[in-house]
């Protein structure tokens, strides 16, 4: 019987002020997709939340609610029965020579590399056991001709050598843009994102236009990003949230890891020092 894999997918493309290009990655196996929606939509009936929940949505009156949340994800993620990737650009880093083309596709382009290399999915099937892929994409933000091109585009990666070589495969009738409301896999996986984008780029020490303290509803998000991170801890001690995760000398880890980070660096790029937060007021 061959395998699956489901991999839900997020982004946000937001120009943060040291970081942008968010996107997020949630993989499960099919075989665990029925329990994992059954307990996260169970809790989150257990803490009322009936509603989607998104990161946009914490206040401190929610907060404990989005912790219990993220208390039972992260057990899944702990436990490697959800793997987790979160890929984003350093706007120091500025790219040489694109092309207009280059320009006007970047969110595609940028889209195309996650899924391609995140998981490591070429080190996922050492039996080379045909393995296929779902891709649940939350609703791409273009128009309808650009966004059926860009699932054509994915399909060129089962003519990639080394995905083909490990039995993995994208099937053509099961890339799907969904709607994160119906899928509490991917409204978690919008907490993650954003708790992330939130602390990389400083939003944790913003403050009203002439206020001298943090609105409560910045203080909420700190603190669940707080949460968040204390668990990724408990995964990796001394988890940097900035840079690529560590392969530990280890290239299949690229999957193995349950939780990665990628900072994708362009192949030619100049580094302005004035868009680092060394050199920020802030």
């Amino acid at each position: 019987m061959s395998k699956e894999y489901i991999i839900y997918c997020d982004e946000s493309i937001d120009k943060g002020r040291f970081f942008s290009n968010f996107y997020g990655g949630a993989l499960i196996r099919s075989q665990d997709l029925r329990k994992v929606e059954k307990i996260l939509f169970a809790k989150k009936n257990e803490l009322n939340l009936y509603k989607e929940i998104k990161w946009s949505k914490v206040t401190s009156l929610y907060l404990d609610k989005y912790i219990g949340l993220m208390e039972k994800f992260f057990d899944f993620i702990e436990a490697d029965i959800v793997k987790i990737r979160i890929m984003f650009t350093q706007n120091c880093n500025v790219p040489n020579n694109l092309s207009s083309e280059q320009i006007d596709n970047e969110y595609f382009l940028l889209y195309y590399q996650f899924l391609k290399h995140a998981f490591g999915l070429q080190y996922s099937n050492p039996t080379e056991e045909k393995t296929r892929i779902r891709l649940y994409l939350d609703y791409l933000p273009d128009t309808r001709e650009k966004a059926a091109s860009f699932k054509k585009y994915l399909l060129g990666l089962n003519k990639n050598p080394q995905l083909e070589n490990a039995g993995i495969y994208i099937d053509e009738n099961q890339i799907a843009e969904v709607r994160s409301h119906d899928h509490t896999i991917l409204q978690c996986l919008d907490v993650v994102l954003g708790a992330m984008q939130f602390r990389l780029n400083n939003k944790h020490k913003e403050k009203p236009d002439g206020a001298r303290c943090r609105a409560k509803r910045t203080i909420a998000k700190e603190k669940l990003y707080t949460y968040i991170y204390q668990r990724i801890n408990q995964i990796y001690p001394r988890f940097n949230i900035g840079v690529s995760t560590s392969l530990r000398e280890d290239v299949t880890n690229r999957w193995n890891h349950p939780y990665r980070h990628w900072l994708f660096k362009p192949e030619d790029f100049n580094i302005d020092p004035s868009r680092t937060k060394s050199n920020s007021k802030i």
